[in-house]
């Protein structure tokens, strides 16, 4: 994380880091989060926006979004926002997925790919287990 470049959020999963990230102490993400840039995709929010280093896209998201990755730097991080993602997907805007795989069955919930959302074909780059289990895969889209 002390090498995270921009961050891009949807309106629930910026509300939900907002609600808890700056209230946190002793906690080496705390520092880094609250002073990253951070982009966020929304119909509802209005600007100013509340946690530090907040700037609301304006007008087409895939527009907004490819507009700031043709700008130099250091590439995009997005956790959550499955819209987002599947909006990004649709206009060929995201290069790599990092996929968390916790060893845990929690039944139903939301999903992050939906079944009539966008096809995608991914190659695998590279795979790392951590000491309780999780696999991180790292894919990129493979057309």
């Amino acid at each position: 994380m002390s090498n995270v470049g921009p961050m891009l959020f949807g309106r629930r999963t910026y509300e939900d880091f907002y609600s808890y990230w700056p209230n946190q102490t002793n906690n080496p993400y705390t520092e880094v989060l609250n002073n990253a840039q951070k982009y966020v995709a929304s119909t509802t929010l209005k600007e100013p926006l509340q946690w530090s280093n907040s700037t609301l896209l304006k007008g087409d998201v895939a527009e907004a979004v490819a507009a700031l990755k043709a700008q130099p730097g250091q590439d995009f991080l997005m956790m959550g926002s499955g819209e987002l993602a599947q909006s990004l997907m649709k206009h060929n805007l995201v290069d790599l997925f990092v996929l968390l795989i916790h060893p845990l069955i929690l039944g139903s919930g939301r999903h992050l790919f939906l079944d009539n959302g966008i096809y995608a074909t991914l190659r695998l780059i590279d795979s790392k287990t951590t000491d309780k289990g999780v696999v991180v895969a790292t894919y990129q889209p493979a057309g």
